[in-house]
């Protein structure tokens, strides 16, 4: 991964948003992170009733994902997502799409890290171990609803995946062992340590 990036920028007014706090690891403590828990629906309540009551500057989601294209151990940028698991093509919508939705099957939002490769997440309430098709390369559980909720709010966002597995047979045994590392992995991206929150 190299370098840590000069990420400060994003820092002022921070709501770091994992679903595990085993992602968070205690590294984000300073910027009291959310964990909202996994899946689409704990990842909408979450991030709504903390929005109730606060509006941070930045939404930034950091997690764990499986990819069948990037490698173990990769920090992947997403701001395009799709949600894997909607699939209404029996009433004539197109694979992905929300029905009577004012969106299509892809929605684009959240800022782009030009440093770290870029990836199309898919979000679904199902832990994915048999990746076949090339409609989206980064697999994960909850950043869908947190892109959409941003967007809707007009906050920015920024989602990067730790890839922990290749979303294959071997993803279970894999993402419990990889999943540990991801929070060091963020933290050292976004140099912590060294930046005080506003």
């Amino acid at each position: 991964m190299g370098n840590s990036l000069d990420l400060s920028v994003y820092l002022n007014d921070p709501l770091f948003v994992f679903a595990l706090a085993s992602e968070e690891a205690e590294q984000f403590i300073q910027y009291n992170p959310l964990i909202v828990g996994v899946g689409k629906v704990n990842a909408a309540i979450g991030l709504s009733k903390y929005l109730h009551q606060h509006r941070p500057g930045i939404i930034i989601n950091l997690g764990s994902a499986g990819s069948s294209r990037f490698a173990r151990g990769e920090v992947v940028c997403c701001n395009r997502f799709i949600q894997r698991d909607m699939d209404v093509r029996g009433l004539g919508f197109q694979l992905y799409e929300t029905p009577f939705s004012d969106h299509g099957p892809l929605l684009e939002y959240g800022l782009c890290i030009e440093a770290l490769p870029q990836g199309i997440c898919g979000t679904g309430d199902s832990f994915e171990m048999q990746h076949l098709t090339e409609d989206y390369d980064v697999v994960d559980m909850e950043a869908y609803p947190l892109a959409y909720i941003a967007k809707q709010e007009n906050i920015p966002f920024l989602c990067l995946k730790y890839i922990t597995d290749g979303a294959d047979e071997t993803a279970g045994a894999d993402w419990t062992e990889e999943v540990h590392k991801a929070a060091m992995a963020f933290r050292k991206l976004f140099g912590v340590a060294t930046v005080t929150p506003q």
